[in-house]
């Protein structure tokens, strides 16, 4: 086979990325940032054609990471960039096997998601009203019902169009990872803040963002997190009060209350169904926590 540098297929690799596959900016810089790190590994120890990494040379990197102090959860990112690299460089015909195939993660404690509260969410609900003036406190509160009530990804939130929401039909059409859509069900506290909201963009191109700025720009994820941390701190001490924690919450009240696995699965737009088991292990685990607090025996 003819050795093909190891960074040209890097860069036919990221075009795909980009290109075909439309994967997040976020997920883009990661993948990067993480195979031009493992480059720089490679070309410290002369290994510059692709053909040249074998799973002994993939290990040794692996354990150069371990020794430079990075976490277990880091380690496994950059490994599953180097597996979908390579599946890539196997698919095109750059390598004959692929020689992440058979690496395993670092064995790591998965840390239960933090969520909150039904009660504390109608607190949050309460103080925003308190607090901000009528207009900012709506635009607020939709934010809230749409992260929590349809368990959207902030990433998903802002690049909502207006003519994403179909109110007749009580759907919401979500772009989410891999550049794959899904329609999600809008329950009818979640449709009532939004019929108040839509009064307020009436008349608007329906290809307009859902949600923008001040300034008339569309809203970004960094704006969305203020308002989150900002209210979430307010009613609970979380180590991160991030609108991630909505989306947790929701899936896991939605289980607790007899929620089918996979329909939970479809709504969150989880590609594999163990991540979406994350959370009956929450409510499992907070079962425990209550037994052990309240029974006579425990």
């Amino acid at each position: 086979m003819k050795e093909i540098l190891f960074e040209k297929v890097i860069d036919d690799f990221l075009i795909e990325l980009r290109g075909v596959r439309r994967v997040s900016e976020h997920t883009y810089i990661a993948y990067r940032n993480d195979l031009f790190q493992f480059l720089l590994f490679a070309e410290e120890n002369d290994r510059t054609a692709v053909s040249k990494i074998d799973e002994k040379f993939l290990r040794r990197f692996m354990m150069k990471l371990s020794a430079d102090g990075l976490s277990k959860t880091t380690i496994s990112r950059k490994l599953s960039a180097m597996r979908s690299f390579f599946e890539f460089a196997l698919r095109n015909d750059f390598v004959v096997t692929n020689p992440a195939a058979d690496l395993s993660n670092p064995k790591t404690t998965r840390k239960l998601p933090e969520i909150i509260s039904i009660d504390s969410f109608r607190k949050i609900f309460m103080l925003i009203e308190k607090n901000e003036k009528p207009g900012k406190a709506l635009l607020i509160k939709t934010i809230f019902e749409l992260l929590y009530g349809c368990a959207l990804r902030v990433s998903e939130l802002c690049s909502l169009k207006i003519s994403d929401v179909d109110l007749s039909r009580k759907t919401l059409t979500v772009f989410g990872k891999g550049a794959k859509t899904r329609l999600v069900p809008i329950g009818e506290k979640s449709l009532q803040t939004l019929h108040e909201y839509f009064r307020t963009v009436a008349g608007v191109n329906p290809n307009s963002s859902l949600f923008i700025t001040e300034k008339g720009k569309q809203i970004y994820p960094r704006i969305v997190y203020n308002y989150v941390k900002k209210y979430i701190s307010e009613v609970i001490d979380l180590e991160k009060a991030s609108p991630h924690v909505l989306r947790h919450s929701a899936a896991t009240h939605m289980l607790n209350r007899g929620a089918d696995l996979l329909a939970v699965k479809e709504m969150l737009g989880h590609k594999n169904l163990s991540t979406t088991q994350i959370y009956t292990h929450v409510s499992t685990e907070r079962l425990k926590k209550v037994y052990k607090e309240s029974h006579p025996k425990s």
